[in-house]
């Protein structure tokens, strides 16, 4: 049974940082995608940045610059550094963890960027 667990969402004003933080468990296959997406509300969940098990990263335009993705194969980590957020960034922000036809899902951790 794999379990993903986000922490580190939370208020922040526009222009401040954040850290998510999310913690794989179980039988994980070693050649696997981490990664983060969104969904804002009335909206799609989007693709936000994602990383391969050998480092390889995509990004959504709109967080180029800003969010840096990283992870740490040993401790079964990812992580999203947040910089210079913006209100659009307001969203449930949600781990995810895949490999072939298998996609594993966290429940999600709430990022909200207000003055």
């Amino acid at each position: 049974q794999v379990q993903l667990v986000e922490s580190g969402g939370g208020l922040v004003q526009p222009g401040g940082s954040l850290r998510l933080s999310c913690a794989a468990s179980g039988s994980i296959f070693s050649i696997n995608t981490m990664g983060w997406y969104r969904q804002a509300p009335g909206k799609e969940r989007e693709l936000v940045a994602i990383i391969t098990s050998d480092g390889s990263t995509n990004y959504a335009d709109s967080v180029k610059g800003r969010f840096t993705i990283s992870r740490d194969n040993g401790k079964k980590m990812v992580y999203l550094q947040m910089n210079s957020l913006k209100p659009e960034d307001t969203a449930v922000y949600y781990c995810y963890l895949g490999w072939y036809a298998r996609n594993y899902w966290g429940q999600g951790t709430q990022v909200t960027v207000s003055s």
